[in-house]
This record gives C-alpha cells, sequence and structure tokens, in this order.
C-alpha cells in the first residue's frame, strides 16, 4: 500500500459533509519523492490512496483509474486503486 499527497497539500485538513481527512505530515510525508518515483511505485502497488491535482492526474494518464472515480473533497482529487490479480 502506498499513500502519496501532492506536497503542497500537506498539513491541511479536508472537510466535506461531514468527512474530515487530515493530511498530517507524519502520515502523508514519510519521504519527498520525484514524478519518476511515484510513478514506479503506482505500478508497483496493490493499493494506492491518491490525494490532489498531480499525484491523481498521473495515475489517470497512466491508465490506473479514469476521472468518473475520482472523488473531491472540498475541491481536492482524492483517489483510491485497488488492484485485484489471480
Amino acid at each position: 500500500m502506498i499513500d502519496i499527497c501532492d506536497i503542497e497539500l500537506i498539513g491541511s485538513r479536508l472537510e466535506q459533509d461531514g468527512l474530515i481527512i487530515s493530511l498530517a505530515k507524519e502520515y502523508y510525508q514519510q519521504d519527498v519523492i520525484e514524478l519518476t518515483r511515484a510513478q514506479e511505485l503506482l505500478k508497483k502497488c496493490d493499493i494506492a490512496n491518491l490525494v490532489g491535482e498531480r499525484i491523481v492526474g498521473h495515475a489517470i494518464s497512466m491508465k490506473m483509474a479514469k476521472e468518473v472515480s475520482v472523488k473531491r473533497i472540498s475541491g481536492v482529487p482524492f483517489l483510491m486503486i485497488y488492484k485485484f490479480q489471480h
């Protein structure tokens, strides 16, 4: 499982319709990674938790999800990917 968040969102709190997501530094900022590393991790992982315009956009451009699967919380894209393999 990987959790990737756009760096500028670290430390923020998203609230909408009773749903609260805390983008805590302790959870999301274990490492600061470049796009190529993020893409490698996305290819290898079984579960991905993605928050932010850039990382969600990259997952979509990699054909790992479709735009219809993206939830917006306070206007910020949020995407969870589960890969099921035999």
